[in-house]
């Protein structure tokens, strides 16, 4: 299973970008999705995920009400719509991959596939 995240950029405070996540390899359909990120000298962080229907999502609270999680299982590909960017949330953002429970999984050792990372920055 590969994962190959993209969409990472400059972007101003107040800004949007939308973070892509494609897989292969593999039953997509199956695996519950994270987002992911590690901001210089901080540990990796939960940022949102979204179950393997897409029904379920759940997200940190520092990105509540400004981030969607989405996925399109018939293109294997799990989004993470980013609005009103802040310098906080400069980090590069990683995707990843739970088949083992397919629902809301936080918490990093859970996740069993991840992606390269896609570096986000946030200007003031």
């Amino acid at each position: 299973v590969q994962l190959q995240a993209s969409g990472g950029g400059l972007v101003q405070a107040g800004g949007s970008l939308r973070l892509s996540c494609a897989v292969s390899g593999g039953t997509f359909s199956t695996y519950g999705m994270g987002w992911f990120r590690q901001a210089p000298g901080k540990e990796r962080e939960f940022v949102a995920v979204i179950s393997w229907s897409g029904i379920n999502t759940f997200y940190a609270d520092s990105v509540k009400g400004r981030f969607t999680i989405s996925r399109d299982n018939a293109k294997n590909t799990v989004y993470l719509q980013m609005n009103n960017l802040t310098p906080v949330d400069t980090a590069v953002y990683y995707c990843a991959a739970d088949p083992t429970r397919g629902g809301i999984v936080t918490t990093t050792y859970e996740y069993t596939y991840w992606g390269q990372g896609t570096l986000v920055t946030v200007s003031s």
